[in-house]
């Protein structure tokens, strides 16, 4: 369980550098048998959103926001060996950012947690070109698709993804979600038949009960 004690003690190590410290907070949770999507949700996430509300309202640097998001995409790195204890059930997801989206680590979650049960996950990156991205899914051909964004001007290129996807692959389901959404852009699932928009890493549940 995470306590306010322990997440404010990672926060105040984030935003100091200290990454010897982040990764003594992350290592015991981890030999506690945190689970995974309570790492991510309850520290992870919930503390890069707080950095990024700190450098929007001026109150540190966008060179410590970028330094404090290095920190926690190597802190994921800890959880790799938890990933792939469980049951295989033969799912194939490919997630990808949009184009001109360089921050991955919200993709890189959700990859993650697919993984913890027991889909093989296929996690393309930051700025992933459509042509590849839709040249990597004709060779998986994957069960699920999704897209992850975190700046909300970057939209037009999320969507362009997703008509090039549904072009493509008409039966393929594909999950949008990130931080942009939070701004707006919801409108998405209705302009687009196989789109599901991912409010949260609490609905991945749902979303991996599909027939797919």
């Amino acid at each position: 369980m995470i306590t306010p004690t322990i997440y404010d003690r990672y926060l105040t190590a984030l935003l100091a550098g200290n990454r010897q410290a982040g990764t003594t907070t992350v290592q015991k949770l981890l030999d506690n048998h945190i689970q995974i999507k309570s790492l991510y949700t309850d520290l992870f996430q919930k503390s890069l959103y707080q950095v990024g509300e700190l450098w929007e309202s001026n109150k540190i640097t966008v060179a410590r926001e970028h330094m404090a998001t290095a920190i926690t995409e190597g802190l994921l790195n800890l959880v790799y060996p938890e990933l792939f204890r469980g049951e295989r059930c033969q799912k194939k997801i490919v997630v990808s950012c949009a184009a001109n989206e360089f921050h991955q680590i919200g993709g890189k979650m959700i990859a993650d947690l697919f993984e913890t049960h027991g889909w093989d996950a296929f996690f393309l990156g930051a700025n992933t070109p459509v042509d590849e991205m839709l040249a990597f899914i004709d060779e998986e051909k994957p069960d699920l698709a999704a897209l992850s964004l975190s700046i909300y001007y970057n939209m037009p290129s999320l969507k362009s993804a997703v008509s090039a996807i549904e072009a493509h692959f008409p039966d393929l389901n594909i999950l949008v979600g990130g931080q942009a959404f939070r701004w707006g852009g919801a409108d998405i699932i209705h302009n687009f038949k196989n789109t599901h928009l991912l409010k949260s890493l609490d609905d991945l549940e749902k979303q991996m009960a599909w027939p797919v």
